[in-house]
């Protein structure tokens, strides 16, 4: 039986077994997929017992990404430009790390929700990690713009330059904020303390899609301000999280899941 995991801390909220088990059915592969409490200290230990008791792959979340990029002998490119891995696994003794994030945003966004970036003016809500991980995937969907708001302007302006080479980006703050805009991602962390970002209504107003990428079993702060402003639309993140882990899955057996019939799952 293949063996895979996901370390975190916290994890017990993780749905990762559950969507990685359903996922298992529709190939017909009998996998064992556990989430695993992991301290920071003791991440490059468990990772490396991981993989030299036999387990394939395995993903990291919060607060491993960044650790896990630093450990690995190898990085992917759509990793190298995220800054940090979620997924790993061995390939000729050496530690292979990718990120699945940014693939999982956009599938959801054009796939699931069926809307189009090409030639959407997009705006990303914070700078942090999460930010970093999706913004090159958003740009290869050929938007006519993505700006970049945080609350320290600084660190937008980093992403902004980071990325300039890839497509049209600039960073702003948020007295700044005057337009509307097509599609409005908060990757924040604001939905996990139920805050609402200091995004004006008329950013939103008439817009396609409000998402947020956290998930949770009720609207965010952030998605009911959307829909009182007037988006059209407005999603969490349980789709990205769905789709990124297909991905992880295709990387480590070859087989891309139906993410739709796992997704109708989870949703009841």
């Amino acid at each position: 039986m293949k063996r895979f995991a996901v370390m975190g801390n916290p994890i017990d909220h993780s749905l990762s077994p559950r969507i990685h088990t359903l996922f298992s059915e529709q190939a017909g592969i009998a996998l064992e997929y556990r989430k695993q409490q992991v301290h920071s200290a003791a991440l490059s230990e468990e990772i490396t017992r991981f993989f030299k008791d036999g387990g394939i792959g395995l993903n990291v979340t919060i607060p491993h990404k960044l650790a896990a990029y630093d450990l690995c002998d190898e990085l992917s490119t759509r990793a190298e430009l995220a800054g940090s891995v979620n997924t790993l696994f061995m390939k000729d003794g050496q530690l292979i790390g990718d990120n699945t994030d940014g693939i999982g945003l956009v599938r959801d966004i054009t796939l699931n929700l069926q809307i189009s970036c090409l030639n959407a003016k997009l705006l990303i809500i914070g700078a942090g990690g999460a930010s970093r991980g999706i913004i090159e995937p958003l740009l290869t969907q050929s938007p006519s713009s993505i700006d970049i708001v945080n609350r320290t302007y600084s660190k937008a302006a980093q992403l902004a330059e980071m990325f300039k080479e890839f497509g049209n980006i600039r960073a702003l703050s948020f007295d700044q904020l005057n337009s509307s805009y097509d599609i409005v991602i908060n990757a924040s962390s604001s939905s996990l303390q139920q805050d609402i970002p200091a995004v004006p209504e008329k950013c939103l107003a008439g817009g396609k899609l409000a998402y947020d990428l956290m998930y949770a079993e009720s609207a965010t702060a952030f998605m009911m301000l959307a829909a009182q402003a007037g988006c059209h639309q407005q999603s969490d993140g349980l789709g990205m999280l769905v789709e990124q882990a297909a991905e992880a899955f295709a990387i480590w057996n070859g087989f891309q899941p139906n993410t739709k019939a796992v997704m109708a799952e989870l949703r009841h």
